[in-house]
């Protein structure tokens, strides 16, 4: 199952929870008006018996049971929108909420700092911003989430447990399995059923405060009112029922699904199946003991609450082990956790057993822009957010490669915005003044003088290494004021629309930027597909391809030969001629918000018909390869490195 079948899947799956949300309510609603009508019949037994019955009464005062409806579908529709607005704060909200510590960026603790080279590694290798890192201390259990609305205000936490017992290769495969929830939109659903989950609760919730603190009440009005809360109390305990049935019935299937990801990932089924077999094998298992772990279950590695049968958020551990790894055997467990009983498993010892170092990568050589690839469409679409054999060494590679003084000003509050805007800054001296100026008064005048002192690092920079530096720049930066943040988005843009000579890629770097930037502000608004068809979309997919074309060809006619394959691959019965935009600065920003509004088969189509452009001469640049990255990235489409397609 590719990216755009998966996103198609999860559109699917809201579609199911908004149903299942709508029958859980009903049922509700009917459990609220029979005791509320049982609650009459204890307070005024003669009325009803006058009237005929409970349902006579029903009838001749439809008031009382239409009272209790609005009323209870009014506690949970203002409870499900009240739960979901706290969250809209991104995903390190939630972390924070089960006693998240931060991992700091300059860690010196191997175990941290081990965590942290694997999460940058894997957002590096899937082209995404690194996401907020979090650690449980107090969970001495094996497990972990990813919790947010989209990639850039995503957040992964890890139980001390999995930092302790598991290795590198298993922790690997956990962080792997939960960036498959990130890249495939899992997360958006899994925050909206939190919300949703929330406002069926609520009731019992209620239920049980009223009884908690009414007890010492008298008289038979008092009477009614308990019976009332402990009626309420067990209909919250119907929602409890269908919560848990509603979280079961989404989530096991993405885990076997999140699962075969991790494996495609770091192509090894040992590190996620070794950590499913701790999981296991010890003790602690994967539960946790926060008493927020009901709300997230359904989004955890592990069972955080150990359900089983109907109510399981996962599949069973040994189903999940030999989907993974046929040949193991169950009773081999019985041995294992003897094993552990006696000496619980070390992952750092494990890893210098192996001779795995706990640091990053090696540094290498990187390929010069020049040399070319052979990249077919098809092969482009199935590696969205799905990297290859080599993506993730690379990744580490490219990590490891970027200088040391760039990286700490990544790491860096004050660095980072110097940084990324020096990425910005443009090589000819009246460019470069007149974008310096636009720092100063959008900025101050030691931004743009620390602007200018990184401009002459970040120009000697390989230009692999500039999306992987944005990348670790980002977690740093979405932690600044809403208001700085804002300045920065407009002095970005001030950046590259100085006088229009800025270069296609600079374009792109500063956009994400801004993208992301916005995204991180108001992360629930933003959605990673559309509903908006391609045919629609005809003329701001000829400008993106017409621009593409004009920057990757040398002469006119091969541009224009490009474009009109590209175009005729996603729409072959479009006429739309070959006019390169005059102002193409202009004409992308117009554009790509136009094509990110599409939905899945129409970026599929958008992804294919630039492949096809950029590589209507048969090979494509290395140069080029990173260009449609940026672009596709600006659709929410993340690629992986591409340098192991090397001709």
């Amino acid at each position: 199952m590719n990216f755009f079948e998966r996103q198609r899947q999860v559109r699917s799956q809201s579609t199911r929870l908004v149903v299942m949300f709508a029958l859980a309510v009903l049922c509700i609603v009917a459990a609220v008006n029979l005791a509320v009508l049982a609650a009459m019949a204890l307070a005024a037994p003669e009325r009803l018996h006058e009237a005929g019955g409970l349902l006579a009464h029903a009838v001749r005062h439809p008031g009382v049971p239409f009272a209790a409806t609005l009323l209870t579908l009014a506690v949970i529709g203002l409870s499900s929108l009240f739960k979901t607005a706290s969250l809209r704060a991104g995903g390190g909200r939630v972390a924070r909420e089960l006693g998240g510590r931060p991992v700091p960026e300059d860690t010196r603790d191997p175990q941290l700092r081990r965590l942290r080279n694997v999460v940058e590694e894997i957002a590096i290798a899937a082209s995404v911003p690194v996401p907020e890192i979090y650690v449980l201390d107090q969970e001495p259990g094996i497990n972990a989430f990813a919790a947010g609305w989209s990639s850039s205000d995503a957040a992964v936490a890890v139980t001390r447990g999995a930092l302790e017992r598991l290795n590198r290769d298993e922790l690997q495969g956990v962080i792997a399995h939960e960036f498959s929830h990130i890249l495939n939109g899992d997360m958006r659903l899994n925050i909206r059923l939190m919300g949703v989950l929330f406002g069926i609760l609520v009731l019992g919730i209620i239920g049980q405060r009223v009884l908690l603190h009414g007890r010492g009440g008298r008289g038979k009005d008092a009477g009614a009112v308990l019976l009332v809360a402990l009626a309420v109390m067990i209909v919250g305990y119907v929602g409890v029922f269908f919560g848990r049935l509603i979280k079961a019935g989404i989530s096991r299937r993405r885990e076997y699904l999140a699962d075969a990801s991790a494996v495609q990932f770091t192509r090894q089924t040992t590190g996620i199946a070794g950590a499913l077999k701790k999981i296991a094998g010890l003790d602690a298992g994967s539960r946790l003991a926060a008493p927020e772990t009901e709300e997230v279950s359904h989004m955890l590695f592990g069972e955080g609450r150990g359900f089983s049968g109907l109510f399981a958020t996962h599949p069973p551990i040994l189903e999940r082990i030999r989907a993974l790894d046929p040949s193991f055997d169950a009773g081999a467990l019985d041995g294992l956790r003897r094993q552990w009983a006696a000496a619980p498993p070390s992952g750092l010892a494990e890893d210098r057993a192996m001779g795995l170092a706990d640091g990053m990568a090696a540094a290498v050589a990187l390929e010069p822009m020049g040399r070319e690839l052979a990249l077919t469409p098809e092969r482009v679409v199935d590696q969205v957010a799905d990297p290859e054999q080599d993506d993730f060494r690379r990744a580490g590679e490219l990590s490891a490669s970027i200088p040391g003084p760039l990286r700490a000003a990544a790491s860096s509050h004050e660095g980072a915005v110097p940084l990324l805007l020096g990425l910005l800054l443009d090589a000819a001296p009246e460019v470069r003044a007149v974008q310096v100026r636009a720092i100063r008064n959008g900025l101050g005048e030691d931004v743009a003088a620390a602007s200018e002192g990184q401009a002459a690092a970040a120009s000697r920079l390989h230009p692999l290494l500039r999306l992987p530096l944005v990348s670790l720049a980002f977690p740093v930066l979405r932690r600044r004021p809403r208001p700085e943040l804002e300045r920065l988005v407009a002095c970005s843009d001030a950046l590259v629309h100085a006088d229009g000579r800025i270069g296609l890629y600079e374009y792109c770097l500063a956009l994400l930027l801004r993208r992301q930037v916005i995204e991180a502000l108001d992360p629930s608004r933003h959605a990673p597909a559309g509903r908006r068809k391609l045919p629609r979309c005809a003329g701001a997919l000829a400008n993106l391809l017409a621009t593409l074309a004009r920057h990757g060809h040398d002469d006119a006619e091969s541009a224009r030969r490009a474009y009109a394959a590209g175009m005729a691959h996603a729409l072959p019965n479009a006429v739309q001629p070959y006019r390169p935009p005059s102002d193409w600065v202009a004409a992308l920003d117009r554009a790509l918000p136009q094509l990110d509004g599409l939905d899945p088969a129409g970026k599929a189509l958008v992804l294919e018909a630039m492949v096809t452009a950029s590589s209507h001469d048969g090979r494509i640049s290395v140069g080029e390869a990173e260009l449609l990255r940026t672009v596709a990235a600006c659709l929410h489409l993340p690629l992986p490195p591409m340098l192991a397609d090397a001709a």
